[in-house]
């Protein structure tokens, strides 16, 4: 009986090995495509590239502005985008270009990643569909 139990046990651990292996080696991979997303949002802004920027988000996309006492303001995508193509707010200069992506968290489908640039703070909800991460939600922290 003991022999049974060790024959049987010995498979489940080299599959939960594997397992963990892979696993471990996803969300790198994930995180990388997570980071690529947000990357290609913020430059799509900076740059007034609207097509750009439609492809980032997702369908649901909505985004919540605070800045400090102003009332919340909210943005949907189709906003977003339409702002961008009328090169709204996108006029910053060259040098201020700048941001730093990281990312959060990676589980399964959904993603969190933080935004960093000279003006605001992004807290982004990310989602995969159709094999591709997209921005769900943001809720932005304008500073000044």
């Amino acid at each position: 009986m003991k022999r049974i139990v060790l024959g049987l046990g010995l498979p489940l651990l080299l599959f939960s090995i594997s397992t963990n292996a892979q696993d471990n080696k996803a969300p790198g991979d994930e995180a990388t495509a997570v980071r690529v997303t947000v990357t290609n949002y913020i430059e799509a802004y900076y740059t007034g590239d609207a097509t750009r920027m439609e492809q980032t988000l997702h369908p649901h996309y909505l985004k919540h502005k605070i800045h400090g006492d102003i009332p919340m303001r909210e943005q949907t995508g189709p906003e977003l985008v339409q702002a961008v193509r009328n090169g709204e707010d996108t006029h910053m200069a060259q040098a201020q270009r700048t941001e730093k992506v990281s990312v959060l968290d990676v589980a399964g489908n959904i993603a969190s990643a933080k935004l960093v640039t000279p003006g605001w703070v992004d807290y982004m909800t990310l989602s995969k569909i159709n094999g591709e991460w997209k921005i769900l939600s943001v809720v932005q922290r304008i500073d000044d």
